[in-house]
């Protein structure tokens, strides 16, 4: 029995999603799938703090689906510090069109995405088990995402040059990060059901 059903999770991601976005047919089935993987690893690898399903759905895959949506034309991404795979595998889900890029450097955790690709069948991913400053120079990509990362700073040093044309971070408003000159806010939108987190869009400018 999976953990939640698909019906309990689309309610539950339904104040994340656009009224009458098109969807893909097998959205809820793979997230289901993705739930019941998440919930068996991290109950001995402690991929995430969060320990209830029905907020797992809210808080990793609501948050991620709702980033996504807000991308605007992407056709290559990269998840930075991706940890357990948010906000980069709900958004390969929801958007097969994108070439999905997840880095992380922990070993658990990338030996987690590598399973969670192979269960879901995402040929749109690749897992990148090392630190995203490694990828090969001419490595860049139209997104660059970034959510939970332990140094911003660090992280956002590490993306920038990455960069073609948007960032995209999951943050809060008491963390709102520090921008190089070469990157304008273009959007910042409140997360649904939360007080203080938003995610801030900033677009390269040079």
């Amino acid at each position: 029995m999976p953990v939640l059903s698909t019906e309990a999770i689309e309610t539950l991601l339904r104040p994340y999603l656009r009224d009458g976005a098109a969807l893909p047919e097998n959205l809820y089935p793979q997230l289901s799938l993705y739930l019941d993987l998440l919930v068996k690893w991290n109950a001995r690898t402690n991929l995430t703090a969060i320990r209830e399903p029905e907020e797992m759905v809210r808080r990793h895959f609501g948050e991620s689906l709702f980033a996504g949506q807000h991308l605007g034309t992407c056709a290559t991404l990269l998840d930075l510090g991706s940890g357990a795979g948010f906000p980069g595998l709900p958004i390969a889900i929801l958007r097969p069109e994108i070439a999905v890029t997840l880095a992380e450097s922990q070993n658990k955790k990338a030996t987690f995405l590598r399973e969670a690709v192979r269960t879901l069948n995402l040929p749109n991913v690749e897992v990148w088990p090392v630190r995203a400053e490694t990828l090969p120079a001419a490595r860049r990509f139209h997104v660059v995402t970034l959510r939970a990362v332990d140094n911003m700073a660090a992280a956002l040093a590490a993306a920038e040059p990455r960069t073609i044309h948007r960032i995209a971070i999951l943050t809060t408003t008491m963390a709102t990060p520090e921008l190089s000159p070469i990157f304008t806010v273009a959007e910042t939108l409140p997360l649904p059901g939360s007080q203080t987190q938003h995610l801030l869009l900033a677009d390269r400018s040079q």
